[in-house]
């Protein structure tokens, strides 16, 4: 049975919209959305049915804030109001309501307005996990196909998506550019993370697999990965549109071979001026490549790349970054070795 979250702080309409809806759903009633909120930390709803005009956070407020969390944002909400003003329902629906309910109201229209808002919700959720599926299998092919040709690059993709959320969850705990990262989607991020070097399909097998050094023309040509993924992407884009998704996508690969002090590359660009992502997924890569056996080298222990890699902070790295990284290294030490 799904339930329904009812917050109003006039108790008569509380014990009204729970009469008209209680034999069809579990309805949970509080009178300020302060008590919704620490509800919430238990219980998830399937709709929020909401007033407006409430002491301390108004529904609008209450809106905002539940939108502006990736947990709650998909859960429908409906206004209860009192006031019969178009402003107010275009300010609403503006915000992400998907309708109002003018009070006094009907308990039958109540309940076949929820019913229809929560009929199209799981479809509209089943179109998404369909998409969210296809997605997933498009970019695990197009990783297969960059690392299939890629001497011992057998589940190193895998592993550069949790390396990059244990890191980012690392930073939200330790309040390192926490705010940055508030709407990041943990999933979203770990299929991002996975295209950081899409544009190697452009890169010969003759060099990418080259047991020696690679010569000054070679690692030129190396180089240019960084700008082929940002552009394979940035094509995706402009045919399918902006997404968050893509957007990350897009920094990881164009922007994990810039350095802190500015003499990397494609940009060179320096500090904070590096996107969020290509400084988070510096770490990463370069943690993976040091504990990973190359064509041309042997691998690192943890230990022995953990401290190169904190040589190297603030030269390389962005310091915040790599201390969070210092905090969190047995996390990825378990992670490779799969535990």
């Amino acid at each position: 049975m799904k339930t329904i979250f009812i917050i109003d702080d006039n108790d008569t309409n509380l014990s009204m919209a729970e009469t008209a809806l209680e034999d069809h759903y579990h309805v949970m009633t509080m009178p300020s959305a302060e008590k919704m909120f620490k509800l919430l930390e238990k219980v998830t709803p399937d709709l929020f049915l909401l007033d407006i005009e409430m002491p301390d956070m108004d529904g609008f407020e209450t809106l905002k804030k539940l939108k502006s969390s990736s947990q709650w944002s998909d859960i429908p909400v409906m206004f209860l109001t009192g006031r019969d003003d178009t402003s107010v329902e275009a300010i609403g629906l503006e915000m992400g309501a998907v309708d109002f309910v003018t009070k006094p109201f009907s308990a039958p229209v109540l309940l076949n307005r929820i019913m229809t808002h929560l009929n199209i919700d799981e479809i509209i959720r089943q179109k998404t996990l369909l998409l969210r599926r296809l997605q997933n299998s498009i970019v695990s092919v197009m990783a297969d196909m960059v690392t299939s040709h890629y001497k011992g690059e057998n589940g190193r993709i895998e592993l550069i998506s949790k390396y990059t959320v244990i890191l980012i969850n690392g930073m939200k705990a330790n309040g390192v550019y926490a705010e940055k990262m508030a709407d990041w989607d943990e999933e979203k991020i770990k299929l991002s993370a996975r295209m950081h070097d899409l544009g190697k399909i452009y890169i010969t097998d003759l060099v990418k697999n080259k047991p020696e050094k690679l010569t000054d023309e070679e690692y030129e040509l190396m180089k240019t990965h960084a700008i082929e993924g940002e552009r394979i992407v940035d094509e995706i884009i402009s045919g399918t549109g902006e997404s968050d998704f893509l957007n990350n996508a897009k920094l990881f690969a164009g922007y994990h071979h810039e350095r802190w002090d500015g003499d990397g590359y494609p940009y060179k660009l320096k500090g904070e001026g590096i996107p969020l992502q290509g400084r988070i997924m510096a770490i990463v890569d370069a943690y993976d490549a040091l504990v990973s056996e190359k064509p041309y080298k042997k691998a690192y222990t943890d230990e022995e790349a953990v401290k190169i890699i904190m040589e190297n902070s603030g030269t390389q790295y962005d310091p915040k970054i790599a201390d969070v990284f210092y905090k969190v290294k047995d996390l990825f030490k378990a992670a490779r070795k799969g535990e």
